[in-house]
């Protein structure tokens, strides 16, 4: 046996233990590992054709039929034909089975929250990584696959750097540049221990390696009832990564959580000569509000307002 087999099987047994995977009824349920991702796979829509359930879940289809008819005898399940095709055959869940689900589902977010508190922020942040990394991998995914991360400690001051460097050699931009982008920074440090649930900031990654950047903050720190409005800001792509989407992730990653936050705008303030973001602020929906020349980190630039509507 290969060192890899090996290594790859102690992970195995590791991991089912942690999780309770292999106790005789999952969660304290009358259901094994199997039967419950059967009821979950079977809750996520109205009605579910059985030969796509076998596909999806990668199990015999014998063992399926046994799954599905003690699921039919307990009143979790029906079964019909197809009103599409007669030869195949169709499953709903009754009331009785969303029920079950419901519990299992409810039951699972409980066990997993108890066990990642065992972690500090930065474990649960590597544990994350890494299981999105295995996931891709297994998913037969690219190589240089994206995934986002929440922002966290160590990640600030690459942020600040990154600015720094790619816009003095991409753009000639002094360090005054630099500055601004580590008052920004600090700001949402700020801001984020006054309201933690109204602002978030996003690390991307390729290949497990940092690949971009993107904040949502409260519009020039407001606070109040006016508080109605996001801002977009320090989106950073690395050059060695464009092209791959890290962008427009980023983007959509910050309207996704300003929208869910309950902000009715999101805005951001960028300059003419940063094009390849414009496209992907437009892409995204934005549109050009006003712009206006000024002087600033060394250089004659005309800065932009863009505006998006969350409602």
């Amino acid at each position: 046996m290969s060192a890899t087999t090996a290594a790859v099987r102690s992970f195995s047994r590791s991991y089912t233990s942690w999780i309770g995977a292999l106790h005789e009824g999952l969660l304290d349920t009358p259901y094994s590992l199997t039967e419950s991702r059967v009821l979950f796979e079977l809750a996520q829509r109205e009605r579910t054709d059985v030969t796509a359930l076998r596909r999806t879940i990668g199990v015999d289809g014998g063992y399926l039929s046994r799954i599905l008819a003690r699921f039919a005898a307990d009143g979790l399940v029906t079964r019909t034909r197809s009103e599409a095709d007669g030869r195949r055959q169709v499953v709903y869940l009754t009331d009785q089975g969303r029920t079950a689900a419901g519990v299992l589902d409810r039951r699972s977010r409980d066990q997993l929250a108890e066990l990642l508190a065992a972690f500090d922020a930065e474990q649960q942040r590597r544990l994350v990584t890494a299981m999105a990394t295995i996931e891709e991998i297994l998913a037969g995914g690219r190589p240089d696959a994206v995934t986002l991360r929440p922002m966290g400690s160590g990640d600030y001051g690459w942020v600040v750097q990154r600015h720094g460097l790619l816009y003095a050699h991409e753009y000639r931009w002094d360090e005054s540049f630099e500055a601004l982008v580590a008052r920004i920074v600090a700001e949402f440090v700020d801001q984020r221990a006054d309201a933690p649930d109204r602002v978030a900031a996003w690390v991307a990654e390729v290949d497990g390696k940092p690949a971009g950047s993107i904040f949502c903050m409260r519009k020039d720190g407001d606070t109040g009832q006016t508080d109605t409005t996001a801002q977009l800001r320090l989106l950073l792509v690395e050059p060695t990564t464009r092209g791959l989407g890290v962008g427009s992730r980023l983007v959509d990653e910050c309207i996704r959580f300003a929208r869910g936050a309950g902000y009715e705008t999101l805005v951001l303030w960028t300059n003419d000569v940063l094009v390849e973001a414009r496209r992907i602020y437009e892409r995204a929906g934005f549109t050009l509000v006003e712009q206006e020349p000024h002087h600033s980190f060394g250089h004659d630039l005309v800065g932009q307002n863009w505006a998006l509507p969350l409602r």
